[in-house]
């Protein structure tokens, strides 16, 4: 069943997975510290020792002289850097995180309806070919009893070699399109197995007939576009990703104060010298402040391109939705003019069918000669293809519609 195909290629398309774990990527960059709003906790362990020769003239005049003096310092601490205030950047860059996270949510929708779509697509593609070979089976059939029909005839005497022939040749034209049609339909398979992700071998069956949706209306199908077609949503997002940038961007107009705080311990031996050991901890505290004066007009320079850069995301928003527009109504368009070919295809199928058993009929008994048979034979299956090619695309139509709204459902 098509729904059994479309479970299996959501748990296990490559693309879907891929977008999956970007999806998980971005939803992991959503957190405070990624966007600067937690403090930096460093911890240092510092540790110098040395042995040396040591000569000292000191000031008194006196002389000191000692071999192998070890001088050893050890100091350990923990420091916290906190930014207090940089101009609200630091929040303007959490939403931006959680914009693209939606951004990323959209993008997996639009891979799923992508893939999804592929693998309806190619699923109603084996349903008319299957519809196709079943034609061309009962095409051969026929031509297996009219070459049947044309020996009896000869060996009695009521036809010629070249009735017969001609019957074999048109049974083995028959055979031919059906080894075509079958080919077709195994490598139509294998491509549908591709989409899947699983074995290029795995055998399947699918439904004899597809089922058209005929109740689309335009009107429910625009409104569900602007609010679901994944690729106008993610220029609704990328708008709102440019004015949170701008936002960031003249936050550096503003002056960025970070609070330090922190524990140290230091302590140090030395074998020679006035003080020969010294220990010292306790507590650090203060902040720092620094503002930007001037640095080459680069600060007015980047906030007019974050400016532009909103200007363009409103721009692809609006040929976005001028696009969609235009594909849905074409796609309507065609919708509407396959709906209508299948009645008129199915009507001909009908009367092709009614005329081959007539045509037949009277083959048996020849009162019409081969070529005309044949001419009905062929038409029967020509009509049987189209009858079976004007519902695939209809269907096609239907799905590509569902596509365009962002609402592919079965």
């Amino acid at each position: 069943m098509v729904e059994e195909a479309v479970r299996i290629a959501l748990e296990n398309n490559f693309e879907i997975q891929l977008a999956k774990n970007n999806l998980s990527i971005d939803r992991n960059g959503v957190s405070l510290g990624n966007a600067g709003l937690l403090p930096k906790v460093e911890a240092t362990v510092t540790d110098n020792n040395n042995v040396q020769n040591l000569s000292q003239v000191r000031s008194d005049g006196s002389f000191v002289e000692l071999s192998n003096a070890k001088n050893n310092a050890l100091g350990y601490g923990v420091g916290l850097d906190l930014v207090l205030f940089d101009g609200f950047a630091m929040f303007a860059r959490y939403e931006q995180l959680k914009q693209l996270q939606d951004l990323g949510e959209t993008e997996l929708n639009q891979a799923i309806l992508d893939r999804v779509g592929d693998v309806l697509n190619t699923y109603y593609e084996l349903v008319q070919q299957k519809q196709e070979r079943a034609a061309l089976d009962t095409t051969l059939i026929i031509s297996q009893q009219r070459v049947q029909l044309a020996e009896n005839r000869f060996t009695i005497g009521r036809a010629s070699k070249l009735e017969v022939l001609n019957a074999q040749v048109d049974l083995n034209t028959d055979r031919v399109l059906l080894s075509r049609q079958k080919e077709l339909y195994a490598n139509t398979k294998t491509r549908l197995n591709q989409f899947l992700a699983r074995d290029t071998q795995t055998d399947f069956t699918v439904i004899d007939a597809m089922v058209v949706d005929e109740s689309l209306s335009i009107q429910e199908l625009q409104t569900l576009a602007k609010e679901r077609n994944p690729e106008l949503m993610a220029q609704l997002i990328n708008k709102r990703i440019a004015e949170l940038e701008l936002k960031r961007v003249r936050a550096a107009r503003y002056p960025t104060i970070i609070g330090s705080t922190g524990y140290s311990f230091n302590e140090t031996e030395s074998s020679l010298g006035f003080t020969t050991s010294s220990s010292a901890n306790g507590f650090n505290y203060g902040f720092s402040a620094s503002v930007n004066v001037f640095d080459g007009f680069n600060q007015k320079r980047n906030e007019n391109i974050a400016k532009i850069q909103i200007d363009n995301t409103a721009i692809s928003i609006e040929q976005q939705t001028q696009a969609l527009q235009a594909q849905l109504e074409m796609a309507y368009q065609t919708y509407l003019t396959n709906v209508s070919l299948i009645e008129v295809e199915g009507n001909n199928e009908t009367i092709a069918k009614e005329n081959l058993d007539i045509t037949l009929e009277k083959f048996e008994i020849g009162t019409i000669p081969a070529l005309e048979f044949r001419t009905a034979q062929l038409n029967y299956i020509n009509a049987k293809v189209r009858f079976s090619e004007a519902t695939y695309e209809a269907k096609l139509s239907e799905i590509f519609l569902k596509q365009l709204s962002g609402n592919l459902a079965l």
